[in-house]
């Protein structure tokens, strides 16, 4: 009966839609029908409908299996504000109360109730199966389905139950959903579901409307200031950062909201009031931005989310393609971009420490896609397609950086046809690093071993570049002349095409990696270009002698000149802008920085100068605990020496925390210490030596003192002079 209904119609009634995209009629026609069916559709294609509509015509109650109380909420509010009444959809997890459980209860019995979202730990639960099992269920659904194998990006063991759960409850028919599978993972799915006769849908991966993009993470200063000079110039744009731990979400959110972006953190370490609102603040304009770990977004239906961008190199590629499928899915402009770099990449590596050696192998193996994606100059969208098994038949795309700015290409037929022979006489056993390994002529442990450093093939390709080994078989994959077998570690196999190549070898242009240096540089403590304005210097030193004057005080213990230095290359113009600069903290900016700030802003505007972008970037001031503690030590009074012991610093280290301290304008009384240590004379002359001085140097100091005091009596009583005339 329920195949004989006009679909369309009933489209247009609940939806408001005239017609269906893609592949959704005919997902559910095969439901209708009574048919298990598997659907892999990208993020943006409209999956939930495909079990939504069918739910709300046939008879029964639909069970949908969803792996977050954010996304349930979501959806059973979608359906329940398309329907004349409430109670039609309803999700029952943990977050309901006895009165609310026994509600829900009531209208699936009454028939009310068409669909019913459960978390899978719900679904197991026994009084839940006990109470379904005496429930006419239409259909399962099974949303995130990647979520059953350990091969996916968000792994959930609960997931691996749920087969066990239908069988307790009452056979139907079964839909698993995916926006990000390969075949490895949909195996696993149909598998653990017990659908392995099932009907597949498989839409394209490939979302034209977005832009791909790697940027090398130079340090997290340099990547905040790329981060917001994006945003401004996106300024009311909807996006979403993910960054890998809870920690910088809250570093970064705080940073973006002091540069005056509406942004708010989400992360699973926020109460759920607080989840929920950031949410809805998001979905409803009030805020632009998201700073997230990946646990916001799972389902989340914003059509004009406009960038996505990845603090972190993600630990998948699955797991990257679902969070940039967020972007764009009204099928307007997304731009997706990643931040890169090795570190990140160890970082990530060593997290795996200590797990079981079977999940450490797939992690290795998903991240080693994630760094060949990274790191490879070829088109972005042709490597992330090929991942999820479809060829993208085009060079260039057009819409990715390595597209928009290629490089040149070098003749690889030689160094391919090498790797193609290693893989062979290895009798297609090994990995891509094995087969490397053996073409270099690298003989580890693991080759002798094997004893393949016997073969005649063994270092065949020594004499080449080592680094054009990695873009060899990356895009041999891709070309078709190699494949991985994944569901066997990832071993090289050759293709018919690579055999062929083997008798018959023809032209072979590669692009060489870009590379990634190991570790992150030196951030640079002015904006790239900066070059010191030699008048505005000179106009700042002319008053911070005035001032220094009428305050009867050196002009050091105002701005020290790398101060100075500084404000004629980056021109602040107010006292937050001002804390940017070295030595300056919120006491000295409060105390000295208007006149300063004013100068600077007359300066710029009749000398016509623009401001470096990057100044307008405000820091959030990460409070050292290490200084915060010697803070408070020393306002308890302890032994300057025993501070030193506990902090695990020896004494000149400690002093120079104390000059930092001082230096940016706290106050701190180390009274108490001198006078424990040093005569009151000699505090005494060298304090009246730093009043009439012009420079703070220690070494000019010594000199002047005529060598009668110590480095360290001279450096204490200097802290207290800054301390008490400067602060």
């Amino acid at each position: 009966m329920t195949q004989d209904v006009n679909l369309t119609g009933k489209l247009k009634h609940y939806f408001g839609f005239d017609k269906f995209k893609g592949d959704q009629e005919a997902i559910i026609r095969n439901l209708l029908a009574g048919h298990d069916t598997f659907v892999l559709m990208p993020t943006g294609g409209g999956k939930s409908l495909c079990y939504q509509l069918p739910s709300l015509i046939m008879e029964g109650t639909a069970i949908v299996v969803s792996p977050l109380i954010a996304l349930m909420k979501n959806q059973v509010d979608v359906i329940n504000g398309i329907s004349e009444e409430d109670g039609v959809a309803h999700y029952l997890n943990s977050s309901l109360k006895k009165a609310e459980v026994d509600q829900v209860r009531a209208d699936i019995v009454s028939g009310h109730t068409k669909l019913l979202y459960v978390a899978p730990e719900s679904l197991n639960k026994e009084e839940n199966i006990a109470f379904l099992r005496s429930v006419k269920i239409s259909f399962y659904a099974i949303d995130e389905a990647h979520c059953i194998s350990e091969w996916g990006h968000d792994f959930r063991p609960e997931y691996r139950k749920i087969r066990h759960a239908i069988d307790a409850i009452g056979v139907a028919p079964v839909i698993a959903l995916t926006a990000t599978a390969t075949d490895k993972v949909r195996t696993d799915i149909v598998r653990s579901l017990g659908i392995e006769d099932c009907v597949e849908f498989k839409s394209s991966f490939n979302r034209p409307n977005l832009y791909y993009e790697v940027r090398a993470k130079k340090s997290d200063d340099d990547t905040d200031r790329q981060i917001i000079k994006f945003i401004k110039q996106h300024a009311g744009k909807s996006g979403i950062i993910y960054c890998l731990s809870r920690k910088k979400v809250e570093e970064l959110a705080a940073v973006l909201q002091a540069n005056d972006i509406k942004a708010a953190p989400y992360h699973a370490g926020l109460d759920s009031e607080t989840r929920s609102r950031t949410q809805d603040d998001f979905l409803m304009e009030e805020l632009d931005v998201i700073v997230a770990t990946i646990a916001f977004g799972m389902g989340i239906d914003k059509p004009d989310v406009r960038f996505v961008i990845h603090y972190d190199i993600p630990k998948s590629l699955e797991g990257y393609y679902q969070e940039t499928g967020r972007a764009g899915r009204d099928g307007e402009e997304g731009l997706c971009i990643v931040f890169y770099s090795k570190k990140d990449l160890n970082k990530l590596e060593k997290f795996m420490e200590g797990k079981p050696v079977a999940e450490q192998d797939i992690g290795r193996q998903l991240l080693q896609e994630t760094e060949a994606y990274a790191e490879s100059s070829v088109c972005r969208r042709k490597m992330l397609l090929h991942y999820f098994g479809e060829d993208y038949p085009k060079d260039n795309c057009g819409m990715c950086d390595n597209c928009l700015h290629p490089k040149k290409k070098i003749e690889g037929q030689k160094q391919l046809l090498m790797v193609l022979q290693a893989v062979k006489v290895l009798k297609e056993n090994f990995r891509q690093e094995y087969v490397i390994d053996f073409v270099r002529g690298r003989a580890t442990d693991d080759q002798k071993d094997h004893r393949h450093d016997e073969l005649e093939e063994f270092g065949a390709g020594e004499e080449e570049d080592p680094k054009i080994w990695s873009p060899v078989v990356r895009q041999a994959l891709l070309a078709g002349y190699l494949k991985k077998d994944v569901e066997n570690y990832g071993l090289l196999k050759l293709t018919a095409a690579g055999r062929r190549f083997m008798k018959s070898p023809e032209s072979f242009m590669i692009v060489m990696d870009t590379e990634f240096k190991d570790e992150y540089e030196d951030d640079e403590p002015m904006a790239g270009t900066a070059v010191l304005d030699p008048e505005l210097f000179s106009m700042l030193k002319t008053l911070r002698r005035k001032i220094s004057r009428k305050l009867e005080i050196p002009p050091y213990v105002i701005f020290q000149d790398v101060s100075l230095e500084q404000m004629a290359m980056m021109y602040p113009v107010n006292e937050q802008e001002l804390q940017n600069i070295q030595g300056v903290g919120a006491g000295k900016a409060k105390r000295y920085g208007k006149e300063f700030c004013e100068l600077i802003k007359q300066h710029c505007e009749e000398n016509h100068i623009e401001r470096p972008e990057e100044l307008r970037v405000r820091t959030v001031a990460k409070k050292s605990m290490q200084k915060v503690k010697i803070i408070q030590s020393i306002d308890r009074q302890l032994p300057l020496d025993d501070i030193a012991t506990a902090e695990g610093l020896d004494f000149d280290d400690l002093l120079t925390k104390i000059e930092e301290i001082v230096y940016s304008g706290t106050k701190l009384n180390i009274d108490y210490f001198l006078e424990e240590v040093y005569d009151e004379e000699q505090i005494d002359d060298i304090y009246d030596y730093f009043m009439d001085s012009e420079t703070d140097s220690i070494e000019t100091a010594m000199e002047e003192l005529d060598g009668d005091y110590s480095e360290v009596e001279i450096r204490l009583v200097r802290i207290k002079f800054l301390s008490e005339m400067a602060n």
